[in-house]
């Protein structure tokens, strides 16, 4: 099965299913002399994890103990591939009993058995939202570069939930109020708005047996100047399909991004001036990318979230053998996926960010 490996020269290998022995990354391609700890990457790891109080997350609490097998020496970074793993221990294969031989509405079953000609049916296997987990551990390795080499910082939070619409706020206040957006249980800023979401959240899922989608935003702040590589490897192209390959991503913009269509190119155009013999952008409707390549500006994505598809409503669908049904599907599973997805495009964009990094020094 190809297509487990992203990046270029920080390059990693992802692998795993929901209901197998384990989760794991192999990363190679960081530099040496990198001070890591498995506490280093357990944090990120545990922003990833389901609040325990949520009414709107999974039921399936995973203990997610992260242990590096490789790479690491005397709390160093060797140089040599960076194995990380953690295991899978609260499964319970019971739970698709119903479903082994019905191709759920909005997964990847049928299309999964029609390009292999075979599934793991136990939680979706390889395209189960489980194996973001080994995204996180290896973007936590990313982030430690980039802090240590750049002082390059990447956070995210909700935007929007259904249609209800947080208010908008400057980047540099929502990175001095990150800690009031980790404490929410959707990860939104305006905790007024956010209270409405979860209301609407909670409602779509006890009373409809439903879920909902969600927009949420990642900035990426004090990014290096000059990253990206023209013409197929553009650092927003690479972004994109960084936080595409995302399963329940299903949009990305970038910059003002759609609003595009709409403006002039006198309103787009981000102006720019002289101070202090230092180069400043009027506005930043590019993003902070311009042919590809970064101008030092805060980097601004926004990536749409599709509702979760196991919903307990009944829905029709065909078995493997082509019988009409119709199925809900039971068991342990998130209503909105937003600030559960935070976590895993941040450390995507750290990822794309260190490994264009270290292709920018290389040339240099």
């Amino acid at each position: 099965m190809a297509g487990n490996t992203f990046g270029t020269l920080f390059k990693i290998t992802t692998w795993g299913e929901s209901h197998g022995q384990a989760t794991g990354v192999v990363i190679d391609g960081c530099p040496s002399n990198i001070p890591l700890k498995e506490s280093d990457i357990q944090k990120e790891v545990d922003r990833r994890k389901p609040a325990s109080t949520s009414k709107i997350s999974t039921t399936r609490h995973e203990e997610d103990k992260v242990q590096i097998l490789s790479g690491v020496f005397e709390g160093k970074t060797t140089g040599t591939p960076i194995s990380i793993i953690a295991q899978n221990k609260n499964i319970r294969e019971e739970d698709y009993n119903d479903i082994k031989t019905a191709y759920r509405p909005g997964h990847a079953d049928y299309t999964y058995e029609l390009k292999y000609g075979i599934r793991d049916y136990l939680g979706g296997g390889r395209a189960s939202g489980r194996e973001t987990l080994a995204r996180v551990m290896a973007g936590a390795v990313a982030k430690k570069i980039l802090l240590l080499k750049t002082k390059t910082e990447i956070f995210g939070h909700t935007v929007q939930v259904g249609d209800i619409k947080a208010k908008k706020f400057d980047t540099d206040y929502i990175l001095k109020n990150m800690g009031v957006t980790e404490k929410d249980q959707l990860r939104c800023l305006d905790q007024k708005t956010s209270k409405k979401m979860l209301k609407f959240i909670e409602e779509i899922r006890f009373r409809e047996g439903d879920s909902v989608g969600a927009i949420i935003e990642i900035i990426i702040k004090n990014p290096p100047k000059g990253l990206g590589e023209p013409v197929f490897d553009k650092l927003d192209a690479d972004l994109a399909k960084a936080m595409m390959s995302i399963g329940a991503v299903k949009g990305v913009e970038i910059g003002a991004g759609f609003k595009t269509a709409e403006m002039k190119g006198s309103e787009n155009n981000d102006q720019m001036k002289n101070a202090g013999g230092k180069v400043k952008f009027l506005t930043n409707n590019c993003g902070g990318i311009l042919g590809g390549i970064s101008t030092g500006e805060d980097i601004v994505i926004r990536l749409a979230i599709k509702p979760v598809p196991s919903i307990s409503k009944e829905l029709k669908t065909i078995t493997t053998s082509g019988k009409n049904i119709s199925i809900k599907t039971l068991g342990r599973h998130d209503c909105c996926l937003a600030p559960r997805i935070i976590p895993v495009a941040e450390n995507m964009a750290a990822i794309v960010i260190t490994d264009h990094f270290l292709r920018q020094t290389s040339i240099k």
